[in-house]
């Protein structure tokens, strides 16, 4: 027999069910058909998004039913709710993560007064929980039918994407279209993803650029994913679909502290601390002529190989990458001879520097590979303002106060080696393999200065000139000219890299180190 409903029970079912109705039409979106429409795209929804970068059934969904409040144009007729964006926070591997996602089914994700408030109470949420933030982004830009309050609602974004920068990471995802001043968020986070295809980065559209300049382009020819990975470095990472980037984001959230007071997380490795890496010696060339592949170099050094690459295909001459030396994370940035024999441009010290100052932000040691021949010489070079851009890097290794470790490879030359985390600038620990050569420039440059006048004036002007390059390299380039005067810690076995590096970093883990009082620095721009 049926248990007889209550007048208290009977009260509450009305506005329970309509509750539950009002949820069920948020989440569906209203529209059947733009559901279908997102699809044939090869695109997911703002949900289905929010299920593969969460913990499944830890999202939490926050102002599901606001709606905006505009008139005009026919917007009083069409009240959605979630106004197009998605907000809340779930988990990643049990840490909580705060995200919103735009709805392209509902104005096309567009921005409006309400859709920009739920972004900017989400925003403040995840500064005062300290968790990080993932923006899911496919939209519109301004909702043209609200006019200047839209574009108020960007500003209220790009001044707290400022205000909590290097505080909690905050990550864009571009799955769509991101045009005009819309595209300024995701610069102002510390690491864009993007979808080869589907997603678009620009100021001005192609038809703008066309009517302007006469060129004429596609959006993916002017802001797809490779043209940002590969040629602007506004895209840090670009993927074939949606679901391996949103996979790598879950991974990189991994490697990353909740916020700048925290460490990143540690995990447990089954890799010995004390390992042997002997096949340093095959992976290296002594020839400093001889190129080699330095990612080769990371894997063997750091746990079972495991590595998450930054920019991996723009300024490829320098990499920055974020792996575990014995379960602790650790920022690397390392020349590639592989690409311009690692020299260090424009470019490679932008990539470099950016990577440092987040490193540093969040509390990730550094360890810094060398193994570079200088800066790239040229006109353009000069003219694009090497100079400048070169300092950068100088001045983000000079700020960085977490513990760091230079390991000199094999050559370090000029102005370059000292950038490059040398022990003059403030590495805490700066050692070397035998093999290196530090010096102000390769042996056969510094002879053709200091000996020009014997060579000029020989007999036999090529045998002088290797004579004097030979002692050139006896007297200043030994592998142990710099550790005679104190440059180089200690110069160590290339088989003892990783167990030495384990040591030095355990060391180093209580460091602490204030900077000036100051209200900031005034890096180079």
């Amino acid at each position: 027999m049926a248990t007889p409903t209550t007048t208290a029970e009977a009260a509450t079912e009305g506005p329970v069910e309509e509750l539950l109705r009002l949820k069920h039409s948020a989440r569906e979106g209203g529209d059947p058909a733009a559901t279908e429409r997102q699809h044939a795209k090869g695109k997911l929804t703002a949900r289905e998004r929010v299920d593969l970068l969460l913990d499944e059934g830890s999202f939490r969904e926050i102002e599901a039913l606001r709606r905006h409040r505009a008139s005009g144009f026919g917007m009083e007729a069409k009240k959605p709710y979630t106004d197009g964006v998605v907000t809340g926070w779930g988990t990643v591997e049990g840490r909580t993560v705060f995200v919103y996602a735009h709805d392209f089914r509902i104005f096309g994700g567009a921005l409006g007064e309400a859709h920009a408030a739920k972004i900017h109470k989400l925003m403040d949420l995840a500064a005062a929980a300290g968790a990080p933030l993932v923006s899911l982004n496919d939209g519109a830009g301004a909702r043209i039918q609200e006019g200047v309050t839209a574009l108020a609602g960007y500003g209220g974004i790009f001044q707290r994407n400022t205000r909590n920068s290097g505080v909690i990471p905050q990550i864009s995802v571009m799955l769509g279209p991101c045009a005009g001043g819309a595209a300024y968020s995701p610069a102002l986070t510390d690491f864009v993803f993007m979808v080869r295809e589907t997603s678009q980065m620009f100021i001005t559209g192609p038809d703008v650029v066309q009517a302007v300049t006469g060129e004429q382009v596609s959006q993916n020819g002017l802001g797809g994913a490779d043209v940002h990975a590969t040629v602007s470095g506004v895209c840090h990472l670009a993927y074939d679909d949606e679901e391996s980037c949103l996979q790598d984001v879950r991974y990189l959230l991994s490697l990353l502290p909740a916020n700048n007071r925290e460490l990143p997380p540690y995990v447990p490795t089954h890799d010995p601390a004390d390992r042997r890496t002997d096949r340093l010696l095959e992976l290296v060339p002594a020839d400093p002529g001889l190129s080699y592949d330095m990612r080769a170099v990371i894997e063997e050094i750091v746990d079972d190989g495991e590595t998450f690459e930054v920019h991996p295909t723009w300024a490829t001459n320098v990499l920055c990458v974020l792996a575990r030396l014995d379960g602790h994370v650790t920022g690397i940035v390392a020349n590639q001879p592989n690409a311009m024999a690692g020299v260090l441009d424009i470019h490679a010290s932008e990539k470099a520097a950016r990577f440092v100052q987040m490193c540093d932000a969040f509390n990730i040691p550094l360890l810094t590979l060398v193994d570079v021949p200088g800066f790239l010489p040229g006109v353009d070079q000069e003219h694009g303002g090497i100079i400048r851009h070169g300092a950068k890097l100088l001045y983000a290794y000079c700020n960085a106060t977490v513990p760091r470790v230079s390991l000199i490879v094999r050559k370090a030359y000029g102005g370059a080696y000292i950038v490059m985390d040398s022990r003059s600038i403030g590495a805490d620990v700066a050692l070397a393999w035998p093999s290196n050569e530090i010096a102000v420039m390769g042996a056969e440059g510094a002879a053709n200065v200091i000996f020009r006048r014997d060579i000029a004036a020989a007999d036999d002007p090529e045998a002088v000139r290797a004579q004097k390059i030979k002692e050139y390299k006896a007297e200043l380039m030994h592998p142990y000219y710099a550790a005679e005067r104190g440059l180089v810690d200690d110069v160590v076995d290339p088989g003892e890299t990783r167990a030495t590096l384990v040591g030095t970093f355990a060391m180093l883990r209580t460091k602490h180190a204030d900077l000036p009082s100051r209200k900031h620095g005034n890096a180079p721009a």
